[in-house]
């Protein structure tokens, strides 16, 4: 049996070490650690949440049953701030894989400068299987059940695999129902009417793009093959929900041929180009791309493995794999989801000369304009869409630049570089705060 070892103990398998994305986080956090010299307690300390709540969920159904589900919040580490991450509605939620998720969002809001420590929570459900009303009742009776642990100084949650603006306004609600007053700095993801900040919605994606752009940039000057992210510059999209959609549009606006996105249903392909705006119309009105015949039809293995400028695998977890790395032909791949190249296939891909932009800096986007939201909600002043986007750039290119630099500087590939940037923070705090007692 696996274990994470912890000092002179080890916690087991069936606690945290179970899925591999949390597997790989540690690995990837072993590696930063290693190359950057890191001290052992501190690095000990980073391997494991700080804390985690298991609830039961039970919710009565449409047909009058009673079913209850098994739901989950991680807080992994606040020595920066209150904890900040999503909450997913996926069947394959589990505990290992919210600590990872937990884990990567302690470095990201690290790496990009944030007040805020890493936290994520889930659901293990099928949300296509519920009703409106039964998702509302499953978001409702979660709330209540890890109130004691989230509030605007404590931990603030947000949409993420399988939620969106609407269950942080019931969660919003819930909370605040419970405490008597209207509380929006709670979660954020929130439509705009009750607190929520533009920009928002479209920030994961516009982000990805944001980083897209500058290794283009990078990889120029250091006189490298690099696309020029205009009409000669091939993209394909895993995944075409709430961040991949909205990157394969902002790149179709710059004037990219998006050949290829995909969904749960399969993909599309169109060597010239896809009508983006057409596709996204087709999905808005049937929910996937299953059906859509204004391009030719390929599958999700298919689309990884196309020759092209740029993958942005923005869907799950661990899509490109030791199993498939062979296949993957593109020169920039940009992590808009989390974790979904695994640790063996980022060696293969760096060895071949791939230029990664990792997770914790590509798809930092949505939590940054997280931050300002909670800013906002605080301060009752809320900002246009163009501040919103004008700050969101500023943070993204500084975060870029500060990877870049590091990866020169230690010679290494950007995923340690990314978390070095961010375990380099957690390790001046953590020191300058010291363990209690």
């Amino acid at each position: 049996m696996s274990s994470v070892t912890t000092g002179k103990g080890s916690l087991s398998s069936h606690l945290w070490d179970t899925s591999d994305l949390y597997r790989n986080a540690v690995m990837q956090l072993s590696e930063a650690a290693s190359v950057m010299k890191l001290d052992p307690n501190i690095a000990e300390r980073l391997k494991v949440p700080k804390r985690a709540l298991i609830v039961s969920v039970p919710i009565r159904c449409d047909d009058g049953t009673i079913r209850v589900f098994e739901g989950y919040r991680v807080q992994h580490n606040m020595t920066l701030g209150p904890g900040k991450g999503g909450i997913r509605f996926h069947h394959e939620v589990n505990l290992s894989e919210v600590a990872g998720l937990a884990m990567l969002m302690t470095f990201k809001c690290s790496l990009v400068g944030l007040p805020l420590g890493g936290a994520k929570g889930g659901i293990r459900v099928d949300p296509s299987q519920l009703s409106r009303q039964e998702h509302q009742a499953l978001m409702r009776r979660y709330t209540t059940e890890i109130n004691m642990i989230i509030g605007p100084d404590k931990d603030i949650p947000a949409p993420d695999v399988g939620t969106d603006s609407q269950h942080m306004a019931w969660m919003m609600d819930t909370y605040s129902q419970e405490r008597g007053f209207a509380i929006p700095g709670v979660v954020t993801g929130k439509p705009v009417e009750i607190g929520g900040s533009l920009g928002r919605n479209e920030s994961t994606g516009r982000g990805v793009v944001y980083t897209i752009q500058h290794a283009a940039k990078y990889l120029a000057a250091k006189g490298k093959p690099a696309p020029k992210i205009d009409s000669s510059t091939t993209v394909a999209i895993h995944g075409f929900g709430k961040v991949g959609a909205v990157a394969a549009l902002e790149l179709y606006q710059l004037g990219c041929k998006v050949v290829a996105v995909s969904d749960v249903s399969g993909g599309i392909y169109n060597k010239n180009g896809l009508n983006i705006p057409h596709a996204l119309e087709y999905i808005n009105r049937n929910r996937t791309l299953e059906g859509y015949n204004e391009a030719e039809r390929i599958s999700n293995e298919e689309l990884l493995a196309l020759q092209v400028d740029v993958l942005a695998p923005c869907a799950i977890d661990g899509v490109i794999t030791e199993k498939n790395v062979h296949t993957v032909k593109a020169q920039i791949l940009a992590e808009g989801a989390n974790g979904p190249i695994t640790t063996e296939a980022l060696k293969a891909l760096e060895d071949r000369g791939a230029f990664i932009i990792p997770d914790v800096l590509c798809n930092a986007g949505g939590v940054i304009v997280s931050y300002f939201e909670w800013v906002q909600g605080l301060q009752n002043f809320f900002w246009s869409e163009r501040e919103v986007n004008a700050k969101l750039a500023e943070v993204m290119e500084n975060a870029f630049k500060k990877v870049v630099d590091i990866r020169d500087s230690y010679n290494c590939g950007m995923k340690t570089a990314a978390l070095i940037a961010g375990v380099d923070r957690l390790d001046k705090a953590m020191r300058l705060r010291g363990l209690f007692p």
